[in-house]
């Protein structure tokens, strides 16, 4: 199966990628059928196991987005087996260094690119006919996640690893490690002059950059700045966020809701 992210990046579009928390194959069902390019399993913050992944991947098989996963950490067991059940793609938190970036890449690559060990049992059931191994190197996007002052700090020998798609701004966390208040949407004007620096130095190089997002506004704004990826809250915060403009509606329109 083709990465319609890589389809749409190499057209010059950007990519609308949801986000699921909730362990369950039909929120992934629904979420699937909203009009999302790609969307991403959040094993790290999410409340996934293995198995909720595995069937958020099979929910997502009968429509056209492109199936990601954010990892817990930069460890090959997991990037492998993520990677075996159907991720097309890996977000990877912590990636602070180059000998980060080349170690994740390495973990998701077949030889000779990489070290991952050959056994995509669910993956190979929707490669190509000529067989899954022989596009998955160019299929599987690598996307550390710059988080940190440190990352910021080492970005040009990050970037510069081959293997590298693209990356993901975490705005919480690199706030939070620059000792400012963890929140996406941001507006500080030292976290905005980073993340043009992030822009033209991935723009320099022809790779993508996402940004985790509260609003889909701001999240509007991020594609105007550049940002070539973007996601919006996560399946969870959308259910609370509509329910909770519902029932404000029907109580601000009914005297006899309490």
């Amino acid at each position: 199966m083709a990465n319609n992210v890589k389809k749409l990046l190499a057209a010059g579009k950007a990519v609308m990628n949801g986000w699921l928390v909730i362990p369950s194959g039909f929120s992934a069902e629904v979420m699937a059928q909203c009009g999302f390019d790609s969307i991403t399993v959040d094993i790290q913050h999410g409340l996934h196991d293995y198995q909720s992944m595995v069937q958020c991947f099979q929910a997502m098989q009968a429509h056209p987005v492109t199936p990601l996963a954010r990892v817990t950490w930069n460890e090959p067991g997991t990037l492998g087996k993520v990677l075996d059940s159907g991720a097309m793609g890996i977000i990877c938190p912590m990636i602070n260094t180059k000998q980060d970036a080349e170690a994740f890449v390495s973990a998701c690559k077949y030889p000779p690119r990489g070290t991952r060990s050959n056994g995509p049992v669910r993956a190979a059931m929707y490669g190509p006919a000529s067989g899954y191994q022989g596009t998955a190197n160019e299929e599987t996007l690598c996307i550390p996640i710059i988080e940190t002052k440190t990352a910021v700090d080492n970005i040009d020998a990050i970037l510069d690893v081959e293997g590298i798609a693209g990356i993901y701004v975490g705005p919480s966390d690199l706030s939070f490690s620059m000792g400012l208040p963890p929140v996406l949407d941001v507006e500080l004007p030292q976290i905005l002059t980073i993340f043009d620096e992030l822009l033209k130095k991935c723009a320099k190089r022809n790779i993508f950059a996402g940004i985790h997002c509260a609003s889909g506004a701001y999240a509007a704004r991020a594609i105007a700045m550049g940002f070539r990826m973007v996601s919006v809250m996560n399946d969870a915060r959308m259910m609370a966020a509509h329910a909770t403009s519902v029932v404000a509606q029907v109580r601000k329109g009914s005297k006899g809701v309490a």
